[in-house]
Formats: C-alpha cells, structure tokens, sequence
C-alpha cells in the first residue's frame, strides 16, 4: 500500500493504518529530512523482519526517531548535560544522539558496541508528527540495499521493494522525491565526554557555535 504523506491532512489520515501496520510487527518507509527511510515499531519481533529487508546483519542496530526529547525520556533514555543542550538546540533536526538507558523498555539488539541507543528527533514535519499520534518511537534506517544509495522517492522503493509492498509488508508514505541531503550528524553521548561518530548535516563547527564546550 502506499498512501500521500505531503500536507498535515494526509499525515493525520495516514496515522491510524500506520498504528496498526507496525502494531502487526510489519514496517513502513517514509520520508525524513535527510533521506527515506525504513522503520517498525522498538520490538524485537518487528526488528527481524526490518533486518531481512533491509539485508543488514541481524545483530547491526537501527535508530529510534522520537517526537522530542520527553518521549525518549519516557522510554528510559538517559540524556547527560551535552545531550541535553545538543538536543535542546538543534532538534528537531538532522542530529542523532547516541543514549545510554532504555534497559527494559527497549530491545537490546538496538544498542551498538558503545552500549548507547541512537536516537532523533527529526525536523521532517510530516513524520515528527506521525511518530507523536503514534505515540512510540519508530526504528529508523535508510531506505537501500546495502552498500546502494537511498531511494529519493517512491517509484526507487518500489523497484528495492517490490515484493514487500505487494505482500504489504512494507506500507509506503509518499512524501514526494527528496533532494540530496547529507544524513544526519551523529554524537555518542554515552561518555563523560560526547565524540563526533559521523559529520554529516550539521558540521563540528556548527556544533560548537551553538553549544560550546557541550559539542564533541
């Protein structure tokens, strides 16, 4: 299936059939501010699935988008001084967070080897509010093949992911064709102090104009 998911009127409308698509363990690609990407609902039993379609490791972890930092909180998400000021200034936005916390509330398999949980609040509005009607966080990664660019848009998916969106496996919201956007910056804040794991949309020095002694 594939639903329009450009004016807030389609994101509201789309919201429901997304609830009970990932409610299902099955997934959904969607637009973001950097790329398309692909996501289930934080569970282990829809992780799987998402790691066979994406053809990824299955031990390889997926970030969490968020509707702001509150809900990451709410889901045991520990923000230290420097996450908390990176988050404060620059989300909603193209910045990924690396998190201790979540024991118990999240899987395990979405931890990476420094213990931390990435996590976004990204400043797509259509899916910043989608994830708030929601109501959960939504795993996140880019919609490709491995090592093959991401799709711009939705004629690409459904030539990556033909069989998934017949079978509905995969639900498709079209956000319209994405511009080349670098993905988002990513910060480990699992430290005493946070270290710039990618550069990516927002520069170090942009980093630290804003934050000073906070930024990586």
């Amino acid at each position: 299936m594939i639903l329009p998911f450009e004016t807030e009127t389609q994101v509201r409308a789309a919201a429901a059939p997304v609830r009970a698509q990932l409610d299902a363990d099955r997934l959904i690609a969607y637009p973001t501010e950097t790329v398309y990407g692909l996501g289930s609902a934080p569970r282990d039993s829809a992780l799987t699935p998402l790691a066979q379609l994406k053809g990824r490791p299955a031990r390889k972890p997926f970030l969490l988008l968020v509707s702001g930092r509150l809900m990451a909180e709410e889901w045991g998400l520990v923000f230290p001084p420097a996450a908390r000021a990176m988050a404060d200034y620059f989300w909603p936005g193209p910045l990924t967070l690396v998190l201790r916390g979540g024991e118990g509330r999240l899987p395990d398999r979405l931890r990476g080897p420094e213990g931390g949980i990435a996590v976004r609040h990204t400043s797509h509005a259509g899916m910043a509010l989608l994830v708030r009607l929601v109501g959960f966080p939504i795993t996140s990664t880019s919609a490709n093949r491995p090592g093959g660019p991401p799709a711009p848009g939705v004629d690409r998916l459904e030539v990556l992911f033909k069989d998934a969106v017949t079978d509905g496996l995969l639900l498709v919201l079209d956000g319209g064709v994405l511009g080349n956007v670098p993905p988002s910056t990513i910060v480990d804040c699992t430290g005493p102090v946070p270290v710039l794991i990618r550069e990516g949309a927002l520069p170090r020095p942009e980093l630290r104009r804003a934050v000073g002694r906070h930024a990586p």
